[in-house]
């Protein structure tokens, strides 16, 4: 006769393959919060408007008043505006330590940030909208 497992490692493995178990077999992982979407957006638009301005698209100030835009209208609590200012920031300096001048590179950066910021907006209204 085969020894038999430890009645408590049987019922831990029963526990969390029960607290795991989803239809099709996977674990679910929840989605993205609303902070962190917003996070991500505002470092897009930092993003932009770093290299918009360095790939001479005469934007000016466009992304930064984008962004005071999503301030106004999403910068509910005084953490919440200091976190997405701070994204901002982070998207602006990241770009602003790679490139000095518009590269190829640059440019299929931009291109990937205004598709990634246009289905991240569309998400965000559609979900969190009124």
């Amino acid at each position: 006769m085969p020894p038999r497992p430890p009645v408590l490692a049987v019922l831990a493995v029963t526990v969390l393959a029960t607290l795991f178990a989803v239809p099709g077999g996977r674990a679910q992982t929840p989605g993205p919060t609303l902070e962190d979407n917003l996070a991500r957006l505002s470092e897009i638009m930092g993003s932009l408007h770093y290299l918009r301005g360095i790939c001479n698209t005469n934007e000016g100030d466009r992304w930064r008043k984008q962004m005071e835009s999503l301030l106004d209208s999403e910068g509910t609590t005084p953490d919440r505006k200091a976190r997405m200012t701070a994204s901002f920031n982070r998207g602006f300096a990241n770009f602003q330590q790679a490139y000095r001048t518009c590269t190829p590179a640059a440019e299929l950066a931009v291109k990937r940030y205004l598709d990634e910021g246009t289905k991240l907006a569309r998400d965000i209204t559609a979900r969190y909208g009124n």
